[in-house]
């Protein structure tokens, strides 16, 4: 997990919210599926989209900002989990989605080097040109670009 983060800037006037991540998202889909998951107090729930930093997931309910929890991520189809913690940082209402971000994952090093590999073998499997494998860690170790 990168140690560097885009902290929070607080919009300005009627300025939209600056960027959190500091690295790319990748959308939760494959094929127009939800590929990736979300566990939280028993509930599985599609992501809208995952990055090294962070994930946001659907929700009509605005829940408390700030708000730590535990999370566990599934891939579809793959036995393999990440355990960790997040904290939402933002709702927007508008699109009815939750934003977090992690404050831990399952042993840092290991579970932010799986969800690295994760992140990678995704943009592999969803680039509609060929790429390699170095193109798609470096992708996965770039900036947001959205």
């Amino acid at each position: 997990m990168s140690e560097t983060r885009a902290a929070p800037v607080p919009p300005r006037g009627d300025e939209a919210p600056a960027e959190r991540r500091g690295c790319q998202r990748f959308v939760a889909r494959r094929r127009g599926e939800p590929c990736f998951w979300v566990v939280m107090d028993g509930v599985r729930i599609p992501l809208n989209d995952l990055s090294a930093d962070g994930f946001s997931y659907p929700s009509a309910t605005p829940p408390a900002s700030g708000e730590v929890f535990d999370f566990v991520l599934q891939r579809e189809g793959v036995p393999d989990e990440i355990r960790g913690r997040a904290v939402v940082v933002n709702f927007l209402a508008a699109s009815a989605q939750v934003g977090c971000s992690f404050t831990s994952l399952d042993g840092d090093g290991d579970g932010a080097e799986r969800l690295r590999d994760w992140l990678i073998a995704h943009v592999l499997m969803t680039a509609t040109v060929r790429i390699t494998e170095k193109d798609a860690a470096a992708i996965v170790s770039g900036p947001s670009l959205i």
